[in-house]
């Protein structure tokens, strides 16, 4: 019998003065069952990060043509494709083929840094691309603070994120791999 998805519970508070946006926004989140709590949070984080109206969870894990995360128009065309992990470089073609924007979240230490050594001549074409890496401490560190309900309040200033959990705070300074150039 397949096992179901955990759900999680979550009052997000973004405090992002780079971009000068202040929401809260409450979550449901579905914990699919092969997804760590590290992978769960590096998602939440990845939201709050990208947090906008319009941004919302996709199916994920669950589907293989979607991204973790994503943002459409108004009009259903999509702006912005975010994903985890360690993606081949046939599913980077076709996501900035098909968003006007796309973000790989990556992160996991040396696995994700021999990835990016194997992929990124590849990239060099893909310039509405961004790669962003968390360090392996960082994820770590915030996969201990999930909870299936949970206020978290997330912080970021020149770059830099502080995510804190009920009463516990971790830092988290993200490493910019490829930028996307206009």
């Amino acid at each position: 019998m397949a096992q179901k998805a955990t759900i999680y519970k979550v009052q997000l508070s973004v405090s992002d003065m780079d971009r000068h946006y202040y929401e809260n926004h409450n979550l449901t989140i579905a914990k699919h069952p092969s997804e760590t709590d590290e992978r769960l949070m590096v998602r939440i984080l990845a939201f709050a990060l990208n947090a906008h109206k319009q941004l919302e969870f996709s199916k994920g894990l669950s589907s293989d043509d979607e991204p973790d995360i994503w943002q459409k128009s108004l009009s259903g065309e999509l702006e912005l494709w975010v994903a985890l992990g360690l993606p081949g470089e046939k599913i980077v073609r076709q996501s900035c083929g098909k968003s006007k924007e796309v973000l790989i979240y990556c992160y996991g230490g040396k696995t994700a840094e021999i990835w990016w050594e194997k992929i990124k001549n590849s990239t060099t074409r893909f310039h509405n691309l961004q790669v962003i890496n968390f360090s392996e401490n960082d994820t770590r560190e915030l996969g201990k603070q999930a909870n299936r309900s949970m206020k978290l309040q997330v912080n970021i200033q020149d770059g830099e994120v502080m995510v804190s959990v009920d009463d516990s705070m971790v830092y988290i300074t993200p490493v910019k791999w490829k930028n996307i150039d206009y």
